[in-house]
């Protein structure tokens, strides 16, 4: 493609960046990722995709913006209280770059549409707060053979990992299946430290974007785990599991189905 001399001036970082280049950012604008959950790690994902240039980024969310989401969703403003989560956000990503296309999916994701609506995506980012929801998006990904990245964090504490379907450990080959109903506080239980949103955001936006330019090596069969209180990292390496019930020798769960979800009353 053409790169016009402002997509040059405003990609340039990237353009000299040795594993990016010319090549990488073409990749990048003509990559599409969709983004679950508007919320705490969805704000920061969104904000760094739109800037790097994502060529379409799709956001999925059905709440909207309430006054003890601003503590840490800082794609939204005092402003838009009471706005759709989704609006408010494609409205911030066109105001970074109006390169990029926005596509916002205000529905609830549930087992009879998620499939329809990630298959449009080359890259899907996990951004949710419940048990439910990771399982489904990942039986979905799996089912659709789509890579994604897993994300969530609980008071100082953050974990990630990325999948890529029949290739590296999915979600449940590392989880099996939910923890009982009440057994893991929810977000607005337990609390969350607004900046640990932004950290583990912008770990799960450079997964996308070294998937989109090939650049680096992806969080495929490992989990990184990290404690903002002591600032320590670790990662846990993952293998495969035979006996997954999705992704497995023999699978048990051959179609997606919706699990009961415990509602925070925000996004991650």
């Amino acid at each position: 493609m053409d790169f016009t001399e402002n997509q040059l001036e405003r990609y340039s970082r990237h353009i000299i960046l040795k594993d990016v280049g010319i090549e990488g950012q073409e990749k990048i604008l003509s990559g599409s990722v969709l983004i679950i959950g508007a919320g705490g790690l969805g704000a920061p994902i969104a904000l760094y995709l739109a800037a790097a240039g994502v060529g379409r980024i799709g956001i999925a969310d059905f709440d909207k913006v309430e006054l003890s989401n601003l503590q840490r969703q800082v794609i939204h403003f005092t402003s838009d209280i009471g706005k759709r989560k989704v609006d408010s956000a494609v409205d911030k990503m066109n105001a970074i770059n109006p390169d990029i296309e926005t596509v916002a999916h205000g529905d609830y994701l549930n087992s009879k549409n998620i499939q329809k609506i990630i298959r449009g995506y080359d890259f899907v980012i996990d951004g949710t707060d419940n048990f439910a929801s990771k399982f489904l998006i990942n039986d979905a990904c799996v089912f659709e053979n789509k890579p994604f990245s897993h994300g969530g964090i609980l008071r100082f504490d953050g974990q990630t990992m990325t999948i890529i379907p029949n290739i590296s450990p999915c979600y449940r080959c590392a989880f099996h299946e939910p923890p009982p109903a009440n057994a893991v506080p929810t977000c607005s239980q337990a609390g969350v430290l607004g900046s640990v949103a932004g950290m583990l955001g912008t770990i799960q936006a450079t997964e996308a974007l070294k998937f989109l330019t090939g650049a680096g090596d992806l969080l495929t069969g490992r989990l990184l785990m990290f404690d903002a209180k002591t600032m320590r990292f670790r990662t846990a390496e993952l293998r495969k599991n035979p006996n997954c019930p999705v992704c497995g020798d023999h699978p048990s769960i051959t179609e997606l189905l919706d699990g009961e979800q415990a509602i925070c009353d925000l996004k991650q």
